[in-house]
């Protein structure tokens, strides 16, 4: 049972301190996941992002999942998904009960604005840590640049994006691995 708790509660704080949704969460997934508790490599947690933006559902959410089902199995699964949902049902349970006297406040309105900033710096500073460790070939550089450009500057679906950036790379291994075999 220590375990499960574990999973809970380092996924409550982690869902409880991050603003900004899942991908805000990212340097407090990897910070908690891969330096602090080392349950999982930063490996394998770029592989959960990569899964997660390919599978229905937030990416916190997915990780949670997949770190507690790697942890204690279905179970562990079960309670990490709990941990991380559970602030943002409190959370917002709390403020539908309390949203209109908080948002006329000038107060909030500058402390959301200040909030929306650093989850800006921080989500830049998982891109460019992810980049480092992602981007190791020139195929992965062009794809990225690509998928950057088809994302920022087009409505193709991000899911496409993916789905065609798998299937790119899945050709070039083939190709590569089928001219290293003659």
């Amino acid at each position: 049972m220590k375990e499960y708790l574990e999973l809970y509660w380092a996924f409550f704080r982690i869902g409880g301190l991050t603003f900004g949704g899942g991908l805000s969460m990212l340097p407090m997934l990897k910070y908690e996941l891969v330096e602090k508790k080392k349950w999982v490599s930063e490996e394998q947690l770029l592989d959960c992002y990569a899964v997660g933006q390919c599978t229905p559902g937030i990416i916190a959410v997915n990780t949670a999942t997949y770190v507690g089902y790697l942890k204690k199995g279905l179970a562990g699964a079960i309670w990490g998904t709990a941990g991380m949902i559970s602030p943002s049902i409190l959370l917002i349970t709390t403020l539908c009960l309390f949203l209109n006297n908080f948002m006329d406040n000038v107060w909030v309105q500058h402390a959301l604005m200040g909030i929306k900033g650093v989850v800006c710096a921080l989500m830049l500073n998982t891109v460019i840590s992810l980049a480092k460790k992602s981007l190791v070939s020139p195929l992965c550089v062009v794809i990225g640049i690509a998928a950057t450009i088809l994302a920022m500057f087009t409505d193709v679906p991000t899911v496409l994006i993916v789905v065609v950036a798998a299937i790119v790379g899945i050709i070039y291994e083939k190709i590569k691995g089928g001219a290293k075999h003659e």
